[in-house]
């Protein structure tokens, strides 16, 4: 079992019986205590435990807005497939938008050098990442510098972008259910994605599973507004069959 399993596991573990011990996760996973530590560490700094003598116990929800190293850390297996499989939907040349997250960040670093590409973002580690890159063409939105996520926000960025058309933008969110629709933490973001899905031919959202269902305070959208879903193969069946129904096709990678 890989690590991002494991924590998984433990994590679902604490949710169900509100508490995990080290010492019996290390006998049942054939592992160290200290490896488990460093697993609750993990799941500590994601806020979705808390460390207690012994163990850890949930905290229910995560926190409104984890820091986008606490995210990077978790779900990594998953988010690297679900950019592989967004990669298809990249055009050989043209533009497209890249929000700023960390499974759309896994997007971002595999872009082929060899496409002409026109690439908008909103986030400095982004723009830092793809500058280099001979053949894109790289504009960074500028606006307020979220610490928690390094992307920039607020109406400073929707003047230029009601004045770009691209041929898709592949987004990020804080989550996505059937009631509220699309949702990030912060209202600044949350009228900056909108104003990118307006601003694109496609939207294309990459959400992993543990995103379905959640809400967070600013809704930028309906799943109608989304074109396809890419996401991982821990949706089940009928989340994935509820979401095709509310307008956007589902991919599972």
């Amino acid at each position: 079992m890989q690590a991002e399993e494991r924590q998984q596991e433990i994590l679902r573990r604490a949710r169900a019986d509100g508490r995990v011990d080290v010492m019996n996760l290390a006998d049942e996973f054939a592992v160290t205590s200290e490896t488990i530590r460093r697993d609750l560490t993990v799941l500590e700094r994601a806020g979705t435990v808390r460390r207690v003598y012994g163990g850890a116990v949930a905290v229910g929800r995560p926190p409104v807005d984890p820091v986008l190293s606490a995210r990077d850390s978790l779900m990594t297996t998953e988010k690297e497939r679900i950019a592989k499989a967004a990669l298809a939907e990249v055009p050989d040349e043209g533009a497209i938008i890249i929000d700023a997250g960390s499974t759309t960040g896994r997007l971002a670093e595999i872009l082929p050098a060899d496409r002409e590409l026109t690439v908008i973002v909103n986030s400095l580690p982004l723009a830092v990442l793809l500058a280099p890159s001979a053949n894109l063409t790289v504009i960074l939105l500028g606006g307020r510098i979220r610490r928690s996520t390094f992307a920039t926000v607020d109406d400073w960025l929707l003047q230029p972008l009601s004045q770009m058309y691209v041929d898709a933008a592949f987004m990020g969110a804080g989550g996505l259910s059937l009631e509220r629709g699309l949702t990030t933490p912060d209202p600044g973001e949350a009228s900056v994605k909108a104003a990118m899905m307006g601003a694109a031919r496609r939207s294309i959202l990459l959400a992993d599973h543990t995103k379905v269902g959640n809400d967070s305070l600013a809704r930028f959208g309906s799943l109608a507004d989304v074109d396809l879903l890419v996401t991982d193969a821990g949706l089940d069946d009928g989340a994935a069959a509820a979401i095709g129904l509310a307008g956007p096709r589902v991919l599972r990678a």
